[in-house]
């Protein structure tokens, strides 16, 4: 009867560490995640920064709307992308379409839909 009821208890602490283990990794791997977004955040608003002050004193600035679909799907991410496009000189977030997961971005001239959301992956992988 101990026996039996030894490995039961066996069992089940097994099971809790295995949970626990995954818990501390996508813990882990989350944190990471936020740390690179914030490493990719400044540096594109370094590089940002330089870009917009040459097209203003060159006077190569031409303004566009684009519509980016992205691939987050919860409502804070989208959210957090959106400000982080707004942070970064030269973009500004104009409208998020949280159902269709699109957003409208102004920028100061044309460009690829990577070049204005670089840091999606890492939104991604910090918050989904």
């Amino acid at each position: 009867m101990g026996l039996i009821c030894f490995n039961h208890v066996n069992y089940a602490v097994l099971i809790i560490i295995d949970s626990l283990r995954g818990l501390f990794t996508m813990f882990i791997t989350r944190i990471f995640y936020g740390i690179a977004y914030f490493i990719v955040l400044i540096f594109e608003i370094i590089k940002a920064t330089l870009d917009v002050a040459t097209r203003t004193v060159n006077g190569k600035v031409e303004p566009v709307i684009v519509e980016i679909p992205t691939v987050l799907k919860r409502p804070i991410s989208q959210t957090i992308l959106a400000n982080s496009i707004t942070l970064t000189p030269g973009t500004l977030s104009v409208d998020l379409d949280s159902e269709n997961q699109v957003l409208k971005v102004a920028t100061i001239v044309a460009r690829k839909n990577e070049d204005v959301i670089p840091f999606e992956p890492y939104i991604k992988g910090m918050l989904e």
